[in-house]
């Protein structure tokens, strides 16, 4: 049996408190925040006293210890933001806790996203041997189990693989964030990148764009952006010669996204206002809706999938899988939208998986390093079924 703690207490934390809540593996489960009256609420909604709560700041260590040394998990989940990646994780390699997150590390001060971070405690959890895993949300996550999935059973070599997210759904504001707006814009901003021919291709932010049709959904028009998964990727299937990852965005919500870029709103750099240093995209943060909030009045659906192009017994093969997620169903099931039920989800069951020992070893790992069969045979009963297609045309 296994002791959780989670830290992070928006939409993605309340799902996998949710989900962790409900499974009978984890006896013990402490939801945490630097609010602590949010993990509160969280605890409340579940009952029962299942959920124990507390506050804490993930850029403490010191704090994050004396949680740590309190509570004692076995497996603290990281669903706070990715600038907090790295004192969480040094706290665990104090306190002797195993580590899973949802996004790599980022440094706040700079949009820039790889994994070379937290690869770099590679030697320091094996020497602990405490088992680190990164990545376990959508995409990053179920993207990258769904590769080791094909690369297991459809695959001798995969060629070209492409990412595809898809958010068909209306949550009838003019302009909001699906999950935290800090971390949103500056990963849809930044420059454009993939992988082609054993070297990164840098594009200018949605230079690259298609329309592609997704299953119950219809076309949208996709723009290449850069995706954290993409690297790990590339690394662990060598055969890899290109990987995208295309994601849909509204005509309106670019136009949005244009103007606050222009007028200034989206600079991560402090600026003196009134005697006060403020961050802008700190203070857009601030009076945009908080995404928690947009479930009750989205409708329509995500689809996210991988399309993937290989050999596979000498001959050519396409494939495709991905799953669809019912922003309605999402909120019904947890009160939140899809986006953060389907981040949420692959979280909670990735710790599952390390709580019943079908994910562990000593050291840092990305996801497609383990087995996708145990992941997979859960993930549809947890919320998000998954569906393939065989010889398709992948319009990419």
């Amino acid at each position: 049996m296994c002791k959780a703690l989670i830290i992070g207490a928006g939409g993605v934390g309340t799902v996998v408190t949710q989900k962790i809540a409900a499974n009978p593996v984890f006896t013990d489960v402490m939801l945490a925040s630097r609010t602590k009256s949010k993990c509160d609420a969280v605890a409340a909604a579940i009952g029962g006293n299942r959920v124990k709560t507390a506050e804490v700041d993930a850029d403490n260590v010191p704090q994050l210890c004396e949680l740590f040394r309190s509570f004692k998990p076995d497996i603290v989940v990281n669903v706070a933001l990715p600038y907090q990646d790295l004192t969480i994780m040094d706290a665990c390699l104090e306190c002797g806790c195993n580590y899973l997150d949802t996004a790599n590390y980022e440094p706040k001060d700079e949009a820039h996203f790889e994994y070379s971070w937290q690869w770099a405690y590679q030697d320091r959890f094996k020497a602990a041997g405490l088992t680190a895993i990164l990545g376990c949300g959508f995409d990053p996550g179920v993207t990258a189990i769904f590769t080791a999935y094909a690369a297991k059973h459809h695959f001798d070599e995969i060629h070209y693989l492409d990412i595809v997210d898809c958010n068909a759904g209306n949550h009838g504001m003019a302009f909001a964030t699906n999950f935290n707006p800090e971390i949103n814009i500056r990963e849809v901003t930044q420059k454009g990148r993939y992988f082609e021919n054993g070297q990164w291709v840098v594009t200018e932010p949605h230079e690259i764009h298609r329309p592609l049709n997704y299953p119950g959904i219809g076309e949208r028009e996709s723009y290449v952006i850069y995706h954290e998964e993409l690297e790990s990727l590339v690394k662990n299937y060598p055969t890899i010669r290109r990987a995208r990852f295309w994601m849909t965005f509204g005509q309106e919500y670019l136009t949005h996204l244009r103007v606050i870029q222009n007028i200034g709103m989206a600079r991560i750099d402090p600026i003196i206002y009134n005697g006060v240093e403020i961050v802008p995209i700190q203070f857009l943060k601030a009076v945009l809706p908080d995404p928690k909030s947009l479930g009750a009045n989205y409708h329509g659906q995500t689809s996210i999938g991988c399309r993937i192009k290989g050999l596979k017994d000498g001959k050519e093969r396409t494939y495709y899988i991905y799953n669809n997620c019912d922003h309605e169903q999402a909120f019904k099931e947890t009160g939140t939208q899809a986006v953060s039920f389907t981040t949420g989800v692959p979280a909670a069951l990735g710790a599952s998986m390390w709580a019943k020992g079908l994910w562990r070893g000593a050291g840092v790992f990305n996801v497609e390093e383990f087995d996708p069969d145990p992941f997979l045979a859960e993930l549809g009963e947890q919320g998000l079924p998954w569906h393939e297609l065989f010889d398709v045309n992948l319009e990419v």
